[in-house]
């Protein structure tokens, strides 16, 4: 089912198009963002449907679906998708001669619902906003951080099961609370250096911390930008007190951390992964977990959802919480503000700013 949002079509000059579920529209397109868009452009609705909780790498091809996107993008300047959308393959493409821009509201960067490639050559910018996450992540990793440099999910653990327990009782004056506890003047590890990244430096600054950064595609100007040191993978994890991955999955990063990344760890450091759980070895990092003398903060995991049989559910120097870095109410809303940002740069004739790059180039996941 295809709908016009308001019977006043907007401004009228151009068209842009919204692809997804009901849900997703519900949670993402708010009257303010809405208004905003409606001052250039007519702006229409197609409901697509479907059963997924969120979204698959690439949607289930459907040809039905394909074929009544390609209907809906005819006529269209700017098309947006996210949840329920089928694919923008070239098919739909060329049944929109006059796009130029198409952009995933949640795409995780790497154009999930978008045959990037296609429309470079057509053309067409193609955009994700998936970034308007990104400062949520970076207060979850900071909160971690801070978690596991005061072995916070062990002293629960044990508060919980009913010890009693003192600060100057001198078994915790061996324990990494006491020992490891303040992140003022420690030295962070930033597994890749992108939108996360650069907002937690921001974050980090109150802490006056070392930044170590291993990012083979960030430039190597933001390190004087953010004053900040690039370095090897394997020197990151040898000389941090906190390691933090935040590391998209493509076929370059997967399992990228292994155990030999994992055993430099020094004694007591922290390791906390907000990113993807399969940008780590699971088998490795349960090993050095085991061994007990360092803190895992997980917010992902390989698989996932977690196991409810997994040892990582049990060992008592492991925070866990079931990937909700990214997930706040805030964030939908912020996902079609920036997709609007961006619509109105390009058709005021100005760069966009979050363009995606043909899978290829980065490796697939």
């Amino acid at each position: 089912m295809t709908e016009t949002l308001f019977s006043d079509g907007g401004a009228g000059a151009l068209r842009v198009g919204i692809a997804c579920n009901r849900r997703t529209r519900d949670l993402t397109v708010t009257p303010s963002s809405l208004e905003r868009l409606r001052g250039i452009a007519d702006v229409v609705w197609a409901d697509f449907e479907d059963d997924s909780e969120g979204y698959t790498d690439p949607p289930p091809h459907d040809a039905e679906a394909e074929k009544r996107l390609a209907q809906f993008a005819a006529g269209l300047d700017g098309l947006v998708i996210s949840k329920g959308c089928p694919k923008v393959t070239p098919a739909v493409l060329d049944a929109a001669p006059g796009l130029k821009l198409v952009g995933d509201l949640q795409g995780d960067r790497f154009g999930r619902r978008i045959d990037v490639a296609a429309a470079r050559s057509r053309g067409v910018r193609a955009i994700d906003t998936t970034h308007g996450s990104s400062d949520p992540v970076a207060e979850w990793a900071l909160g971690l951080m801070l978690n596991g440099l005061r072995n916070a999910g062990s002293l629960f653990r044990r508060m919980i099961a009913g010890e009693v327990l003192f600060t100057d009782r001198m078994e915790l004056r061996s324990d990494p609370a006491y020992l490891h506890g303040e992140l003022t003047g420690k030295t962070v590890g930033l597994v890749a250096f992108g939108h996360i990244g650069r907002r937690l430096v921001e974050l980090l600054a109150p802490f006056r911390v070392n930044v170590l950064v291993h990012d083979p595609y960030a430039p190597r100007v933001l390190a004087d930008v953010y004053d900040l040191t690039m370095t090897s993978l394997e020197r990151l994890f040898a000389d941090s007190d906190v390691v933090v991955v935040l590391a998209p999955l493509t076929s370059q990063t997967r399992g990228m951390i292994g155990a030999a990344e994992l055993g430099a760890l020094k004694p007591g450091a922290v390791f906390v992964n907000v990113s993807r759980g399969p940008v780590v070895d699971s088998a490795a990092l349960l090993d050095r977990l085991r061994r007990g003398d360092v803190i895992g903060c997980l917010d992902v995991f390989d698989p996932e959802p977690i196991p409810v049989g997994s040892e990582l559910r049990t060992l008592p120097n492991v925070f866990l919480t079931p990937h909700i870095a990214g997930v706040t109410a805030e964030c939908g809303p912020r996902f079609f503000d920036l997709m609007v940002d961006e619509l109105l740069r390009c058709f005021a004739g100005h760069e966009t700013r979050h363009d995606l790059v043909p899978r290829e180039d980065l490796g697939s996941s």
